[in-house]
């Protein structure tokens, strides 16, 4: 990769990977768009790890009280940090899951399609509207129980195809449930740390019994990407408290709705995508 596009790919990481509009999506879209060498799942995992740590920077103290509370978890005793360790664990599994079966199976290249990412820009962007619409607005993070948690997993899985968001649909399934904005962001963020480090993990693993190295753009554009998920999360972690997530379901459809024109054509002149 050259510089010009590890920046870019640092940039559109960072900041959608926090907002609700697909982070996984605007990454396939890049290649798409550009016409520069797709980059990756090596690469995207990459930038996700850089995200990961502008996770644990930004909300450290919620990290510490997840770590307290692990320790507490396996010495038995129950606390609300040991409760809220399980509930992240717990909930992370069937993302764990999931992407084992679509990594196997090859599938997790196939649908990295600007088709699927359209699809589901629109379809799950509605999904949100609703959610936040209907959902109410009375508890926050210390009210999860263990259904809500594994719900809110469950929902985290399906963000593994492109074009879903990870943080839109745990904010979704989260809203859906009852829970403030706020408090559904940052369970939201919490919940995307195991699930990014095992990602991570994995790469490196695989990179080292293959003899493959990871290429050093990829540090590069995960290095970056910390800087600009940092300003991501602190814009997000402002605008809920004030507003609602109507702003990302209108750019949801309308990149949907210009995607689907640039691919199959609709308005003359306007470049086409595959």
């Amino acid at each position: 990769m050259f510089i010009e596009q590890i920046i870019v790919l640092a940039i559109v990481q960072g900041i959608t990977e926090f907002l609700p509009i697909s982070s996984s999506g605007h990454l396939a879209l890049v290649p798409a768009l550009t016409g520069w060498p797709d980059q990756g799942v090596v690469t995207d995992i990459m930038v996700h790890v850089g995200s990961l740590f502008a996770v644990l920077v930004y909300f450290w103290r919620d990290v510490i009280k997840l770590i307290i509370g692990f320790f507490e978890l396996i010495r038995f005793k129950m606390t609300l940090n040991a409760k809220m360790a399980l509930y992240i664990i717990l909930a992370t599994i069937p993302a764990v899951v999931i992407g084992l079966v679509l990594k196997k199976s090859g599938l997790i290249d196939q649908i990295r399609t600007v088709e699927v990412i359209a699809w589901n820009a629109i379809i799950y962007g509605i999904l949100l509207y609703v959610a936040d619409f209907i959902g109410k607005r009375t508890k926050v993070m210390e009210d999860m129980k263990l259904p809500s948690a594994i719900i809110i997993g469950c929902a985290q899985a399906l963000a593994l195809i492109p074009g879903t968001s990870r943080s839109g649909m745990t904010m979704t399934a989260a809203r859906f449930l009852g829970f403030e904005r706020a408090e559904a962001a940052r369970f939201s963020f919490l919940l995307g740390i195991p699930a990014i480090a095992g990602a991570g993990i994995l790469t490196a693993l695989e990179a080292w019994q293959t003899g493959a190295s990871i290429p050093s753009g990829a540090f590069l554009a995960a290095f970056l990407t910390f800087f600009s998920a940092i300003a991501a999360i602190a814009f997000l972690m402002a605008l809920v408290k004030r507003m609602s997530f109507l702003p990302f379901v209108i750019y949801r459809v309308l990149l949907g709705l210009l995607l689907f024109a640039m691919l199959y054509q609709w308005i003359p002149g306007l470049p086409s995508i595959s």
